[in-house]
């Protein structure tokens, strides 16, 4: 009888064991991944930091630009485009500044400066002609489509599940939704275009397919435009700020500097 009490003894002691062991095992994956969350939201947060590290510097450096800008001596900066290389606290900065005057505005342009970019950026001519219409139609209020151009029923019977608003165009991406318009077209057209910008375009500060857009546009001659006096000005910072956070801001301004004011008219993040 002494003996069965000790087989059980020793069972009752060898299941103790392996609940004990079992236990350990369990604790040690519970610490692990407490560990584990605990590094993992350890790094989110540095990611997080260096992120706002970096856009706080991209935004100082939007304020750096402008006041060079602005500076009418040797402090001034032009809008060449010309980078700017600056350190604010232990992120560096680039900053640009380029005059947008060169740019092409989808919401004022004449038909024939967008048929003539639209033939010089691959188009065929029968092609350019209806998006270049369509694009008109885009701005234009009323239901009634123009000739080659596109309304509601236009879009509605290619399958769109949007039409023309009947208003400006919000940004250059928008240029993608007109009716006829391709992705690789839309690519290529985003570069050269900007809502912004008031006035007739500047060939001086064009590229080279705006020029000779112009130049189409005009039957074979340069147009000539006097400089205007409220400027369009977009600021480029791409800030770094460790070896992760990375920050772009790209804000357009208006600026007369006879008056010495200037006015935002975007705030955004990332290329555009």
């Amino acid at each position: 009888m002494n003996e069965g009490l000790g087989e059980a003894a020793e069972r009752q002691q060898g299941f103790a064991l392996l609940i004990v062991l079992w236990t350990l095992v369990l604790l040690a994956f519970v610490v692990s991944g407490i560990a584990a969350s605990g590094h993992t939201e350890s790094a989110l947060a540095a990611n997080l930091r260096g992120q706002a590290v970096a856009e706080a510097a991209a935004d100082g450096a939007v304020a750096v630009a402008l006041f060079h800008t602005l500076e009418a001596g040797r402090e001034h900066w032009p809008a060449d485009g010309a980078a700017h290389g600056l350190t604010i606290g232990t992120t560096r900065v680039a900053v640009r500044i380029t005059d947008e005057a060169g740019l092409v505005n989808p919401n004022t342009a004449p038909k024939t400066l967008l048929v003539a970019l639209l033939r010089r950026l691959g188009s065929d001519p029968g092609v350019a002609a209806h998006i270049a219409a369509a694009m008109v139609d885009w701005r234009s209020p009323g239901p009634v489509p123009s000739p080659d151009g596109a309304k509601l029923p236009q879009y509605r019977a290619a399958g769109s599940a949007w039409g023309a608003p009947g208003g400006p165009l919000r940004s250059r991406r928008e240029i993608a939704l007109v009716l006829g318009m391709t992705p690789v077209l839309a690519a290529r057209l985003e570069p050269y275009l900007s809502v912004y910008t008031a006035g007739e375009v500047d060939p001086a500060l064009a590229a080279p397919p705006v020029r000779a857009a112009l130049a189409d546009a005009n039957g074979g001659v340069m147009p000539g435009v006097a400089p205007a006096e409220v400027k369009t000005i977009l600021v480029t910072a791409e800030a770094e700020s460790g070896a992760r956070a990375r920050f772009t801001r790209r804000a357009v301004f208006s600026i007369n500097p006879a008056a010495n004011s200037l006015h935002t008219l975007a705030w955004q993040e990332g290329p555009g």
